[in-house]
């Protein structure tokens, strides 16, 4: 049977089991549009600006572990795209980008809204490839499926010149058929055994717990493993949920705004088994005095981030579940009194900041009493973000969406777009500041049109407020750019799209309305006041050692 490469494009996706795309239409990219309205599989969300596209489908991934799509036109329906993919590699998201290109007798002349956009995605994805025949189609995009979901997930971007999109193609059996990803041979017995001896040996171990368990489903298994072990464990901000902070072993977020109960174990531990993390600066602070006396298990599905930035005693490359399931067996149960008995004199030693009448840690704490225990918490970037992390009892690795490795702004309206679309049965919520609101906020419009289950809470300071906190601490200039003069009036704004909003007040809120707000089904803003000079402390200054965090 022929059919169009648009059509078969669209009977592709379908045959992949995409239930979901996020994106805007325009002149070069109409082929595949009128493929996709003929679809019955497949649900096309109209969004307000292609970056939040690329954000929806972000939003729909990480609740799912599923693929996410979007797509857009050429020229700058694919360079508004750049952003958010950019921001799906730093995070290890699997996403699909699809874009319209010009005709293919118009490459290369400067065409009206031409740009290379391989060339351009080439250095944010895992895969690009541009389409020049219907032909090639299937092998690209399987070859494109393949690549984000397998070893470390990462987006993917597909071109289409718009005449290949009409061009006409008889396609094979195989080409319906969908591909299984390729897959990474097991760890070896020599070097599981090595790192159990290692574990077995240590006094003073913790795990270091990073955003490739949420990828590989392994929180499970390395919550069994810190049990078995007696093993406290440290988390990114990107793991945030693989062991629930309520949890006895769980010693919470390290890094830049981590505690310092955290940090002080990191100096003591003698063994640190590092599970999915990266090293990253925000996380390790000066990495030439982080866990200095410790010997290193990095296990990372990515064999470039093993002695990328610190060289491991002991490194072992591989799926962390396939690790962790064969590492197991190796190790018997045991106690360590003197270890946790420390770790609880350092959290007494370095205890929380206590709890105030009102202020972002108390509303944290009314808003997570008031939520079902399944909704799902997505953050845009800056101070709120931290109070979120510091904060909320995340207690699921899913249910916990935020932008880590890129930290972009915009992140947080869209996402939780994303997520309410995969998850429709349960509430998202959505912590912003006004300052990444406003980066995005036209999409509260696509949020009154899909009536998804979206509760935006802006915490608004009026300010870039992690930007405006930097410049008081550490420069002469506090507050050059970061103060708004201009106050936006959020409530307004929002039901001039259409979205139910409520002013909180200083108080955030009592109970009574934070139980309407997140049981009433459908979006919702509502902007809680905050105090401008409110800091996210502890913070370790840029480039310095955990020991040497200031406040908390």
């Amino acid at each position: 049977m022929s059919m169009t490469c648009a059509e078969l494009l669209v009977a592709l996706l379908e045959r992949r089991g995409v239930r979901f795309v996020a994106g805007i239409p325009g002149g070069t990219v109409l082929p595949i549009y009128d493929a996709l309205a003929r679809s019955a599989q497949i649900r096309h969300v109209l969004v307000r600006h292609e970056q939040a596209a690329g954000f929806l489908a972000q939003g729909y991934a990480r609740a799912t572990g599923e693929i996410g799509v979007c797509l857009a036109s050429s020229g700058p329906g694919a360079t508004n795209l750049l952003t958010a993919v950019a921001d799906a590699k730093r995070d290890s998201i699997p996403l699909l980008a699809i874009t319209g290109q010009v005709p293919r007798s118009q490459l290369g002349t400067d065409a009206f809204q031409e740009v290379d956009t391989c060339a351009l995605a080439r250095v944010v994805t895992k895969f690009s490839a541009l389409v020049r025949r219907a032909d090639d189609l299937a092998d690209t995009l399987a070859a494109a499926f393949a690549e984000a979901l397998s070893g470390r997930p990462g987006p993917v971007w597909i071109d289409i010149p718009k005449d290949v999109q009409t061009e006409w193609v008889t396609p094979g059996h195989e080409g319906l058929e969908a591909k299984a990803a390729a897959g990474y041979p097991g760890p070896s017995v020599s070097v599981l055994r090595e790192a159990a001896q290692a574990i077995g040996q240590a006094q003073r171990p913790l795990l270091y717990l990073g955003g490739g368990l949420v990828h590989a489903k392994a929180a499970p298994l390395a919550r069994a493993l810190a049990e078995r072990q007696d093993m406290p464990a440290v988390m990114t901000l990107m793991a945030l949920g693989t062991l629930p902070k309520e949890h006895p072993l769980s010693l919470g977020m390290l890094g830049m705004h981590g505690s310092r109960a955290c940090h002080a174990a990191l100096r003591e531990t003698d063994l640190l088994v590092v599970l999915g993390a990266r090293f990253d600066d925000r996380a390790t602070g000066r990495l030439q005095d982080f866990c200095p006396q410790a010997k290193v298990i990095h296990v990372d599905v990515d064999a470039r981030e093993l002695g990328k930035l610190r060289v491991p005693d002991i490194a072992i490359q591989g799926d962390l579940g396939a690790v962790l399931a064969a590492l197991l067996p190796l190790l018997d149960a045991r106690k360590r009194c003197e270890w946790r008995a420390r770790v609880a004199a350092l959290r007494a030693l370095y205890p929380e900041n206590p709890d105030k009448a009102a202020g972002p840690r108390a509303l944290m704490a009314r808003i997570a009493r008031a939520a079902p225990p399944e909704a799902i918490v997505v953050s845009d970037v800056g101070q709120h973000q931290m109070w979120v992390a510091q904060h909320y009892p995340l207690q699921d690795e899913r249910r916990w969406l935020t932008s880590g490795g890129l930290g972009t702004m915009g992140f947080g309206l869209p996402a939780a777009i994303g997520a309410a679309q995969a998850r429709p049965d349960v509430p998202v919520i959505c912590f912003t500041g006004d300052g990444g609101l406003l980066m995005n906020i036209q999409e509260l419009a696509t949020a009154a049109e899909g009536d998804v289950n979206v509760k935006v809470i802006v915490l608004d300071n009026q300010s870039l407020g992690l930007v405006a906190q930097q410049q008081a601490l550490f420069y002469a200039s506090p507050g050059f750019c970061s103060r708004f003069e201009q106050a936006a009036d959020y409530v307004t704004i929002a039901r001039g799209f259409g979205v139910p909003a409520f002013d909180a007040g200083c108080e955030g809120g009592d109970p009574d309305f934070w139980q309407d707000i997140l049981t009433t089904p459908g979006p919702c803003l509502v902007r809680v006041p905050i105090d401008a000079r409110e800091q996210v402390l502890p913070i370790v200054p840029p480039g310095a050692a955990h020991w040497e965090a200031i406040g908390g």
